[in-house]
Parts: structure tokens; C-alpha cells; sequence
């Protein structure tokens, strides 16, 4: 639950002997039986969600995986020395995910 004033994020603290939700710009809010059973059910559907399937995004080159033979790679660039040197080539295998590093 999102505060109404500035949009934070509500959190729930005892405050005489009640559950309240507050916020850090002071905003506050009892929580009745139907905010209780709302919370319940946003919690319980933020627990259901599940990564389905790991979507690789890099693209794809010809070359061969020192350790399985196969022949097609993901790879991506990353600058990992100076400014003035090229940047290192890095390679995953897409059958056993080996990755390696290519250096120009």
C-alpha cells in the first residue's frame, strides 16, 4: 500500500496497541478489517510470482567452446582496463554456458 500524500511506501507499526501503516511524512492509517484482508491479498499474490523461464538477451557469434565443441556463443563487451585500451570480449557457450574472455 502506497501513502496518499507522497506516494512512499506504508509501513506497519504497533501504536497503542493497534496495527497502523505509516509514512515517513507522517501520514498514518488504522488498519480496519478490510484493509487487513486487502494487505493479506496483495501479499499473498506478491509471493505466487515465479521467474518462469531465464531469457538470454546478448547475441550470438560463430565460434567454438574450448570445452564442449559446440559452435555458438553469446557474447558481450566490457571495458575492464583503461580508458585507452580496447575492451575484452567475453563468450558463453550457449549448450554448457562456459564462459570465457577474449582479450584484442
Amino acid at each position: 500500500m502506497f501513502c496518499p500524500k507522497c506516494g512512499s511506501i506504508l509501513r506497519p507499526k504497533d501504536k497503542g496497541g493497534k496495527r497502523v501503516l505509516f509514512c515517513t511524512c507522517g501520514f498514518t492509517k488504522t488498519l480496519d478489517k478490510e484493509s487487513r484482508t486487502e494487505l493479506k491479498e496483495t501479499v499473498k499474490s506478491a509471493r505466487k510470482i515465479e521467474v518462469v523461464e531465464n531469457i538470454e538477451t546478448d547475441p550470438k557469434i560463430k565460434i567454438t567452446c574450448d570445452k564442449c565443441g559446440n559452435k555458438i556463443a553469446y557474447y558481450w563487451t566490457q571495458q575492464t582496463r583503461g580508458a585507452d585500451e580496447p575492451e575484452t570480449r567475453f563468450f558463453k557457450c550457449t549448450k554448457c554456458n562456459h564462459t570465457w574472455r577474449e582479450y584484442s
